[in-house]
């Protein structure tokens, strides 16, 4: 319960700034790279018609996501696009499920994470609309319906990033608290294992689907 809110700093001063890395989630998500890239090792180093425990779940999460995008896209783009939907929604569900493991928290209880992955999808969406429509007809879509509706326009557009960001990160924080406060509450008997499996892993699975569609969503409404 002390350690709520602690958070380990390293600080390096740099021409005459401080540039501040929070350790945990550099550390967390790093354990989260080495771990996709031993489940891809896996998954594919003895590839077979009939596959593997290993091989059936990658192949599941592929063949979901790229119809899920093959939908949202048309087909060419979806080509493009579907790995990149596939490895994000991978990538933040070893996230959030991290926490499960003893001494380790969630790299998406950490705003800059989720911000980071926010500013990811706004820049893909946006590149793939001026690629789409050419810089012109993407620009001009600002001023519709009317000229001095841009302004309003190009807040909205990046209140997406904040909107999707802080929605991930107030889930997985809020859940993180809730589970530490009544494990401190009940000394750790019976309801934390519950809380626990509920927010980690159920909640954990549908805050990582809910960002990977928004942001397939936003891909699609700059190229459509």
């Amino acid at each position: 319960m002390e350690d709520l809110g602690q958070i380990h700093q390293l600080i390096v001063p740099l021409f005459g700034h401080e540039l501040t890395f929070n350790l945990e989630p550099i550390i967390q998500t790093w354990i989260v790279i080495i771990g996709l890239l031993i489940f891809g090792y896996l998954a594919t180093r003895r590839k077979g018609i009939i596959p593997n425990r290993i091989q059936a779940v990658g192949e599941f999460f592929i063949d979901q996501f790229y119809g899920l995008t093959e939908e949202a896209l048309d087909k060419e783009l979806s080509r493009k696009y579907a790995p990149m939907i596939t490895a994000l929604f991978i990538f933040l569900l070893f996230c959030n499920w991290l926490g499960v493991l003893p001494h380790l928290g969630e790299p998406t209880s950490d705003l800059n994470t989720t911000l980071s992955m926010g500013v990811m999808g706004f820049v893909i969406s946006h590149y793939a609309g001026i690629k789409k429509k050419g810089l012109k007809a993407y620009l001009k879509a600002y001023c519709e319906p009317l000229f001095f509706m841009m302004p309003l326009n190009i807040i909205g557009e990046l209140s997406k990033v904040i909107s999707i960001s802080f929605r991930l990160f107030g889930n997985i924080m809020g859940g993180d608290i809730i589970v530490i406060v009544v494990t401190y509450l009940v000394f750790s008997l019976v309801l934390p294992p519950f809380l626990t499996a509920f927010f980690f892993i159920f909640i954990g699975a549908i805050q990582a689907f809910v960002f990977t569609m928004l942001t397939l969503v936003y891909i699609a409404v700059q190229v459509n």
